[in-house]
């Protein structure tokens, strides 16, 4: 965490490249996508997970017979779920003893209106970039649309993330903020992340 706020790097792949985000130390969670139509798609076991950092795996719209599969072979404590996932699909899986990080895409207010539905069902939400494909489009939404965000449940921002964002990240405050996702703007290609540049991002959110 830093200032409080938990740090996620999403679309890792690579055993070396996992070991060496996690060495950063400031990382509490990293996201493994599992969704087949995704660059940074993965399905074969890495030689090295996280030990310290949660595992979270990213799914959209997935079976889930496939997702409880795939929690138990990763070591998954997060399901992230990037499609038109129902409410009670949500809580079926939540009753299997998982956490759930539901994401929303955002480019109106009114994109918003529907996320009360899941306040019941989710751990977390997560705010991404509304885009046509789902997530990992590189580019920032306007974050004040979330002012207009009244629940209860806490948030992770997505979306465009770079490493210049430090500055505007740390001036954007929501009582329901509670972290940060970091993913294609800190890549040397796709699921392969650059520590460096996390490192040099991390420590300016944390000055």
């Amino acid at each position: 965490m830093i200032n409080g706020k938990i740090i996620k790097v999403c679309g890792m792949r690579e055993a070396q490249n996992i070991r060496d985000v996690e060495s950063l130390q400031r990382v509490d969670m990293m996201g493994f996508i599992f969704y087949p139509k995704s660059p940074r798609y993965i399905y074969e076991l890495p030689a090295y997970l996280p030990v310290h950092a949660r595992r979270v795996g990213v799914f959209v719209n997935e079976d889930k017979d496939v997702i409880t599969m795939y929690a138990d072979r990763f070591g998954l404590e997060y399901i992230q779920l990037h499609g038109k996932e129902s409410p009670e699909y949500c809580q079926s899986l939540r009753t299997s003893g998982l956490k759930i990080i539901k994401a929303f895409s955002v480019a109106r207010p009114k994109d918003l209106n529907h996320v009360s539905e899941y306040e019941k069902t989710c751990n977390l939400f997560l705010f991404d970039t509304k885009c046509e494909q789902y997530g990992g489009s590189g580019n920032q939404f306007d974050w004040n649309i979330l002012h207009t965000y009244n629940g209860q449940v806490p948030f992770l921002l997505s979306g465009g993330i770079n490493s210049h964002s430090a500055n505007a990240l740390k001036a954007f405050d929501h009582p329901r903020l509670a972290g940060y996702d970091l993913n294609s703007r800190f890549e040397l290609k796709p699921g392969e992340k650059d520590p460096e540049r996390i490192r040099i991002f991390l420590n300016e959110l944390k000055s």
